[in-house]
């Protein structure tokens, strides 16, 4: 129930007082309290790298290895139910090899219930919407499903506080929307919701109190028009100079400007047959980006995959500079492999657990460049820098990156081997607004200044405004004709293909 516009505030479900945190001389979160209450949202907000996962999965026990943590976190009003977590990269989290509709009903049945409880998370969840979907397994669905199904999952063990860090990321904004809608009544069935979120839009339609962090500390509490006053900036700020190692030749101009990736055909399939794209053609010339949008589950991710060479079950043809390119990676060389990059969604499974961040990323330029290891490790730290990255930080292993920062990494790894084709899915998704000015700043710069052709998936459409110069819409895996109208309200200004 609401009073005034917010929710009337429960017991006290979990709580955290003086929180702090440390791996060696580096505090990532320093002194941080908040109470998470039945019948509540409370939002944690703040920069990449503030201490906001940090902080969340204290409610889990979890701190990274080799921390000091002191302070009190206590659950004594969860009555003993799990914490339930859903995070930023769920597919972390979900068993590979277990298709969707084992690991539900599995999880109902430890936890007491049966087959009406799965299709009650499945509907609270939208999930019962997708056909196929309990017969899938985990990487054979977007990265919005998988963020509903961690969801359900959490639903089924009962939890009464449930942790959910950046949940729209790869949703398209009606979906989002309609998480906004779920957590609200959650919220109202008696739950209590930590979220975490650089979704400013949902922070103020789902949450009763904001917690902002900067540098691990709480700078700001209060309710959400209170604490988020501050006016945004703008999407992409003047662009900084930066490192274009191996540019491909520079477009003409327009029309005249060479096609780099031209596809006819592309039929994809799931293992089993299930068809997931559908006749789909398009083009893409250097100096060119191409945005392509469409509902959660459409098909988007599998596109590039395809282009990539990681989804080899299609057919049709691709060709790069009108030579055609192999299906799968494997059977591509340096040179193919280099010419096409593929920037995940999911930043942290990209990436080795154990290595140092930046040796990962000097290493892409050691394998297809042929760059020795001290020309990779100067490249590497400079393009790291040019993206907000501190290469010193980078040096540690993935563990200790936040989301972003590793988002940021990620894109480098792709940049430093010079690709004439760079297919980006989702990145912008779950960074704060300072990170995704900077990445579309550099984007934008290497698309003008080297020729870079981009194809950039994407549900933000402040970002596609800002650097597409086409747009293209998947439905149902298939591609809207050049009259569809822009999905953000705005015309395609020519054909995509």
């Amino acid at each position: 129930m609401r009073t005034g516009g917010r929710r009337v505030s429960g017991p006290e479900l979990a709580a955290v007082d003086g929180l702090r945190v440390r791996i060696g001389p580096r505090v990532l979160v320093d002194g941080v309290s908040l109470r998470v209450r039945a019948g509540r949202v409370t939002a944690l907000v703040g920069p990449s790298g503030s201490g906001k996962t940090t902080t969340a999965l204290a409610l889990l026990g979890a701190y990274p290895e080799g921390a000091r943590v002191s302070g009190t976190v206590s659950l004594a009003g969860a009555g003993g139910a799990p914490v339930g977590h859903v995070p930023q990269h769920p597919g972390t989290v979900l068993n590979p090899v277990r298709r969707a509709g084992v690991l539900l009903r599995d999880l109902a049945r430890v936890h007491g219930g049966g087959p009406e409880a799965v299709r009650r998370a499945l509907h609270d969840t939208e999930l019962s919407e997708v056909e196929g979907l309990l017969r899938r397994y985990p990487h054979q669905l977007s990265g919005g499903q998988q963020q509903r199904l961690v969801l359900a999952q959490a639903l089924l063990t009962g939890a009464r506080v449930i942790v959910a860090d950046e949940p729209t990321t790869g949703q398209d904004p009606a979906a989002a929307r309609r998480l906004a809608a779920l957590f609200r009544r959650l919220a109202a069935r008696g739950t209590g919701l930590l979220l975490l979120s650089h979704d400013l839009d949902l922070v103020r339609e789902s949450a009763d109190e904001v917690v902002l962090l900067a540098d691990g500390r709480a700078v700001r509490v209060g309710p959400p028009d209170e604490v988020l006053r501050v006016p945004a900036r703008p999407v992409v700020p003047p662009a900084r100079s930066a490192p274009a190692p191996a540019p491909v030749p520079a477009p003409t101009s327009g029309a005249a400007a060479p096609v780099r990736l031209d596809v006819t055909g592309l039929t994809a399939r799931h293992p089993g047959g299930a068809v997931v794209l559908h006749e789909v053609g398009l083009s893409l010339r250097a100096g060119e980006c191409l945005a392509l949008t469409g509902r959660t589950g459409s098909g988007k991710t599998t596109l590039g995959r395809c282009l990539a060479g990681l989804h080899p079950r299609h057919e049709g043809t691709v060709l790069l500079d009108g030579e055609p390119l192999p299906r799968s990676v494997r059977q591509r060389g340096r040179r193919r492999l280099a010419a096409v990059q593929y920037v995940f969604q999911d930043a942290r499974s990209a990436f080795a657990d154990h290595r140092p961040v930046i040796d990962q990323v000097a290493r892409a330029a050691v394998r297809l460049r042929g760059r020795t290891p001290s020309e990779a490790g100067a490249e590497s730290a400079a393009l790291l820098a040019a993206l907000g990255l501190d290469p010193a930080k980078a040096a540690r292993p993935p563990a200790g990156l936040s989301g972003g920062e590793l988002q940021r990494a990620s894109l480098a790894r792709a940049l430093i081997v010079g690709p004439a084709v760079l297919v980006c899915d989702e990145i912008t998704a779950g960074l704060d607004a300072d990170t995704r000015a900077s990445i579309l700043a550099h984007l934008a710069d290497r698309r003008d200044r080297a020729g870079l052709a981009l194809l950039f998936v994407s549900h933000d459409p402040a970002a596609v405004d800002a650097l597409a110069d086409r747009v293209a819409t998947l439905a149902d895996g298939r591609l809207h004709p050049a009259s569809t109208a822009h999905p953000f309200g705005r015309q395609d200004t020519a054909p995509p293909g």
